[in-house]
């Protein structure tokens, strides 16, 4: 989801864009990725790859989640400083801040307390990246950056009712209680969490803003700094979707931090915000979820035809390379 955002914006820069499927390269496996990088040689890195999944996928597969965050973000990571890359932007995540940071959670909060238990494992892989950015940048001058994205949707996202995050999860769910006239969906935990969420389309266009406009050392928020409930949010798809019914609540799953929402003072001084409004965007992304087609999509089926599957690599006008990968690893 996130990579094809990105290539999506960086097609509006005039990049041509090339593909490489993940049977062709595997970012996990270090020789692979330098071989490529060594041959393509791109000038600027967006690195948005990684292994992703809701609070159930991540407390099932800690070691996958671990394991192939750090390979992907060590391996791209090293690989570019060898082959004298002059950019990188590592995508973070929200989920590396304490989970009782105050809030809304600045830059500063990171490492300042414990992480949220139920995906620690993929917070700390993430972590990883941004200190591998920060550890390059001292030792070798690289200019390497992070951001950290708030919690994500939109299209191309990943529909399916066990591993998916809670946008597409209510979504897909409601939509099925529509389909199959049932009057009550079921959210996972109390409903009472608040989050902060983002339209990929507006991370990647924050993605490029960074990329023209900042060079610290210091990681970045990505996000609209105005959050809501997980139960105010299935109402509000309740009401995009069309459904009329009531909610219950799944108490044996894990709700999470209580609340989360990122201060994105810093990238608001920059002069960049966020422009579409959430009901906006949840409407634009069923649209695109029953367009798609809503049981292929729920089933995993229509993720292979995105640029999710391929793995854009970009080529820039003027001989400059820009390389954006891609998700792997999704169930």
């Amino acid at each position: 989801m996130v990579g094809s955002a990105v290539v999506r914006r960086l097609a509006r820069e005039g990049c041509e864009i090339l593909t490489v499927g993940r049977k062709d390269l595997d970012l996990r496996r270090q020789s692979k990725v330098e071989d490529w990088m060594e041959a393509n040689r791109p000038d600027a890195v967006v690195l948005a790859a990684g292994r992703v999944g809701g609070i159930v996928a991540n407390s099932s597969l800690p070691g996958d989640f671990i394991y192939d965050n750090l390979a992907i973000a060590a391996n791209v990571i090293h690989a570019a400083r060898g082959c004298g890359v002059t950019r990188l932007l590592y995508l973070g995540s929200s989920c590396i801040y304490p989970k009782l940071a105050e809030q809304p959670m600045t830059e500063g909060a990171l490492l300042t307390g414990p992480l949220e238990p139920s995906n620690e494992w993929y917070a700390v892989a993430k972590i990883a990246g941004v200190k591998l950015c920060q550890a390059y940048r001292l030792q070798h001058g690289c200019d390497f950056i992070a951001a950290m994205p708030t919690n994500l949707y939109g299209p191309g996202d990943n529909f399916d009712p066990v591993n998916s995050h809670v946008v597409p999860g209510l979504m897909a769910r409601i939509d099925r209680a529509l389909v199959e006239g049932a009057d009550s969906v079921r959210i996972w935990g109390s409903g009472t969490p608040r989050r902060d969420f983002l339209h990929v389309d507006d991370l990647a266009d924050a993605a490029v803003f960074l990329l023209r406009h900042y060079s610290g050392d210091l990681p970045v928020n990505i996000g609209t700094g105005q959050d809501i409930s997980v139960l105010e949010l299935a109402e509000m798809l309740a009401e995009t979707i069309g459904w009329q019914g009531r909610f219950d609540f799944d108490p044996s799953k894990p709700d999470g931090a209580p609340r989360k929402v990122l201060d994105a003072g810093v990238l608001k001084s920059l002069g960049w915000t966020a422009g579409t409004p959430l009901r906006d965007g949840l409407a634009a992304t069923y649209r695109w979820y029953r367009q798609a087609g809503a049981d292929n999509v729920r089933g995993g089926v229509i993720r292979s035809r995105s640029l999710d599957s391929a793995g854009p690599w970009l080529d820039g006008n003027g001989g400059e390379k820009t390389m954006a990968p891609q998700h792997i690893g999704r169930s």
